[in-house]
């Protein structure tokens, strides 16, 4: 999945090293309840809420990879359900834009095992909405940043 936001990868990039963001732009993220201090850092966790109340469920992902400005791989958390691992990763395109890939894919738990074409379909539905989410803070962000 992919989507070309109007705005640098530093910019991009900015918006994910915001942990306090998530719920803004990932779908199904419904509050953050801490980030800790160290994020985007490796090992760093992000401490959330998913799902509408009163069914929602507290969880964390963690940081398993970063390279500023270029990758982000989480491993987002989602229990009982499972967990799943988020590769984005952050391309120069054009003039100031940025190609944002999105790839995730359940690791473990009752949806690593119930794959099929429904649950790509809603993960791609997913991310195709978090994605436009994501762009629509980076290009507000890029435009606070740089008004003509």
């Amino acid at each position: 999945m992919e989507r070309t936001v109007q705005a640098s990868p530093d910019q991009v990039f900015a918006v994910l090293a915001d942990g306090w963001t998530y719920s803004d732009w990932v779908v199904g993220t419904v509050h953050i309840r801490d980030v800790e201090p160290a994020w985007p850092a490796p090992g760093a966790k992000l401490h959330h809420k998913a799902g509408p109340w009163p069914l929602s469920l507290h969880d964390s992902s963690t940081v398993l990879a970063c390279e500023p400005g270029r990758s982000l791989k989480l491993n987002a958390g989602l229990w009982p359900l499972g967990a799943a691992e988020v590769d984005i990763r952050l391309t120069p395109v054009g003039d100031g834009a940025t190609r944002v890939e999105i790839a995730e894919d359940f690791t473990e738990g009752p949806l690593l095992w119930a794959r099929n074409k429904l649950n790509d379909l809603l993960l791609h539905r997913r991310n195709v909405e978090s994605l436009r989410r994501l762009a629509d803070i980076a290009e507000r962000q890029r435009r606070a940043d740089n008004p003509r």
